[in-house]
């Protein structure tokens, strides 16, 4: 037995604290050192880990870094207010739709132009819409963790990027059937739409049985096998949105949060589901984003193209998204605030890459490009977050103050 993954941990554990506290002293979110303690690790650095296919050990680390981020969209599910989410659905929708149409449309003109591509021939088009389609997808598990962090993850602005993130994974898995159909015959779309709909009917029966069942559950609020069985919901769920229905497993791990998030139980889950994902899994989950991290062998057309890529990717959601939510009323910081929460593309758009690729829609050197995507949107992202949020974390801050002035006078008395 190969020993090697003990020393890994380790190595990614202390590393991403240490980092992370600096980060924090210099008001940047922990996140962030997080992602950076994992590009020093990795090959792009330092080169002590490497995620290699076929080997145990990165094997072992991947599927950690993936227990991490559905944990971590367990407890974004759990901590959803429901009639937040209820009143920010209209926002949500218009700003998930806007938030994948203009990426779409932007992405293929800029693939097309630069490279010279002809509209009028069908494979050069679909080629050029590939790359629109990649730039559609939104990873936000960084904006959660941030917005956790931050104390904005309820809210009109946090409910509505969590709702438009839930709904644009949906949306980019139809854009992805649909061109991958007009690309591969065997593709079905009626069929992905088909299982769209059976993960939609799964999900309100399980929120209807649990429901019915909350009385048993409130009998087992703060013991042991509560949380223990929450898990087992999340994973099941997890497992079957992938196998079953074609949908992101950590959207099935959403859903499995929030279908709980109205129970008496949601509290002592998310408590220990917080203690288990902050001690280990997360850290893991973002350090690895980082030491997938490897750039180079890229032309100087290729550079230039990359650069144009990532500035396209951040401001196609920040337009998009900030402007579907300009639509459905929120004005000023709020509609800025709701485009940079969509910006980051994580390891969403390198799966979606990777499937052009097989179906011969985007070449090898397309590859460097995406991968710079990721890495900026990424990096970037929890940087503007704090940005953009600043006020409110000045109000916040304020607040606890006196909150602490008040309680230290009644102690007194």
């Amino acid at each position: 037995m190969e020993y090697e993954f003990l020393l890994w941990l380790a190595i990614i554990l202390f590393s991403t604290k240490v980092i992370g506290l600096i980060i924090r002293k210099i008001g940047l979110p922990e996140v962030v050192g997080f992602l950076i303690a994992g590009i020093i690790l990795g090959p792009s650095v330092l080169k002590i880990i490497t995620i290699s296919p076929g080997d145990p050990t990165g094997m072992f680390l991947e599927n950690t870094a993936e227990l991490g981020v559905i944990l971590l969209m367990f407890a974004a599910g759990l901590e959803t207010d429901m009639q937040q989410m209820k009143a920010n659905l209209k926002a949500s929708v218009v700003t998930a739709v806007c938030g994948v149409v203009v990426p779409l449309v932007v992405g293929t003109i800029v693939y097309g132009v630069y490279f010279g591509k002809d509209f009028g021939d069908y494979e050069s088009l679909l080629e050029s819409i590939f790359v629109g389609v990649v730039l559609t997808a939104t990873s936000v598990s960084i904006t959660v963790q941030t917005l956790r962090e931050m104390g904005h993850l309820n809210g009109a602005v946090g409910t509505t990027i969590l709702g438009a993130a839930v709904i644009d994974d949906i949306l980019g898995i139809i854009v992805l059937a649909v061109v991958s159909g007009l690309k591969d015959t065997s593709v079905s779309i009626g069929s992905v739409l088909l299982k769209l709909l059976g993960f939609a009917v799964a999900i309100i029966i399980l929120f209807i049985i649990v429901r019915k069942l909350e009385p048993v559950l409130a009998l087992d609020k703060g013991k042991r096998r509560t949380g223990l069985f929450a898990l087992a919901f999340c994973m099941i769920l997890a497992f079957a949105s992938e196998r079953f229905f074609g949908v992101a497993d950590i959207t099935g791990a959403y859903f499995a949060g929030f279908i709980l998030s109205g129970s008496t139980v949601k509290g002592y889950v998310g408590e220990k589901v917080e203690n288990v994902s902050t001690m280990f899994f997360s850290s893991v989950f973002f350090a690895s984003i980082g030491i997938k991290v490897t750039l180079g062998g890229m032309s100087a057309s290729v550079w230039i193209f990359a650069i144009i890529l990532t500035l396209v990717a951040i401001l196609t959601k920040v337009i998009g998204c900030g402007g579907g939510a300009a639509m459905c009323g929120f004005r000023g910081k709020q509609v800025l605030q709701i485009g940079v929460g969509m910006v980051s593309r994580g390891e969403v758009a390198l799966i979606v890459a990777e499937k052009g690729r097989q179906l011969g829609l985007v070449d090898e050197a397309m590859f460097a490009p995406v991968v710079l995507v990721v890495i900026v949107t990424t990096l970037l992202t929890p940087i503007l977050l704090k940005f953009v949020f600043t006020n409110e974390l000045k109000a916040l801050k304020e607040m606890k103050k006196r909150l602490k002035a008040e309680n230290l006078k009644l102690s007194k008395r």
